[in-house]
């Protein structure tokens, strides 16, 4: 991924961050809801923390225990570091990371509103974090890995901060096949979460190469047509109200003057919703669930 199009997505999460979507939308909360969070988790969090920019639910799948370290690649809002940081409790802590300012300003401030003294953000790419090696009991991370731009440095990254021993439970767009060459060509499908995510297999094999054992990449089975449920948002994978003909899902199209601002140019939403009018997403993408260790 070239720097143009990290400043693309770096701009439309920042758009999305100052927008005023949050679990108060009854879309935004059918979105979570769709993905694995329970209304009690969304009910105990700030309404901010959640932008229905999720694919799952990796807190529910981590196993976490009080007094670990749990660090979640992508924060966003902080929707899964306050998760996390529960269930840690006050002698674990809870790290986000993400390299949207307006995100990790949004986090900072829910943690304050709920007093989550135990948690902590970071500005800062995944492929490099500015934690110390071998201090990780946990990584997370939410439908954020599929657009970063090095992904093997990235998993490399990953296993540098784990502690030995310790795991991955993480929660990805992912392909199931190969996209046509019209939709892996597109920025547009980039930016909307398609173009940039690994093959299944690719996916496993990459987390191999960077040391981890017992690598899981798992299917969830969800629907992405849950992302329709949210209106006039131009989050990671989320379609206006209506969907493009023939397919389910007219993945991340906006209007140019939609509320959240479009990522990039007018002519390349309409290019994506035209290449959507043609392509049903679910066949080539899915929702999954990703789990790894590093060894002891």
């Amino acid at each position: 991924m070239s720097v143009a199009m990290t400043e693309q997505v770096r701009d439309k999460y920042a758009a999305v961050a100052r927008s005023t979507l949050s679990n108060d939308h009854a879309g935004v909360q059918a979105v979570a809801e769709a993905f694995g969070y329970t209304a009690e988790e969304l009910a105990a969090l700030p309404a901010d923390a959640n932008m229905g920019l999720s694919c799952g639910n990796p807190t529910a799948t981590a196993h976490l225990r009080a007094g670990e370290v749990v660090v979640d690649l992508g924060c966003g809002g902080g929707i899964d570091v306050l998760l996390a940081a529960k269930k840690v409790g006050p002698t674990g802590k809870a790290v986000g990371i993400d390299m949207t300012a307006e995100m990790i300003e949004r986090a900072n401030r829910n943690a304050a509103t709920v007093g989550a003294f135990n948690t902590e953000f970071h500005l800062a790419r995944m492929e490099a974090m500015p934690l110390p090696a071998n201090s990780a009991d946990c990584l997370i991370s939410n439908c954020v890995i599929n657009l970063a731009a090095d992904k093997p440095a990235v998993f490399r990254e990953m296993f540098r901060v784990l502690k030995p021993g310790g795991r991955v439970a993480v929660s990805d767009i992912a392909l199931k096949q190969q996209l046509p060459d019209e939709l892996a060509k597109s920025v547009a499908a980039y930016v909307g979460c398609i173009a940039g995510a690994l093959v299944i297999d690719e996916y496993v094999r990459l987390l191999a190469a960077a040391g981890f054992t017992a690598v899981q990449v798992i299917d969830s089975g969800k629907d992405l047509n849950a992302y329709a449920k949210v209106e006039n948002q131009s989050g990671c994978c989320s379609p206006p109200a209506e969907p493009a003909p023939n397919t389910g899902l007219s993945l991340g199209v906006v209007e140019a003057d939609s509320g959240c601002c479009s990522p990039a140019p007018t002519d390349l939403h309409t290019d994506l919703a035209d290449l959507l009018g043609r392509y049903n997403v679910n066949e080539y993408a899915a929702s999954v669930r990703v789990f790894a260790l590093k060894p002891r």
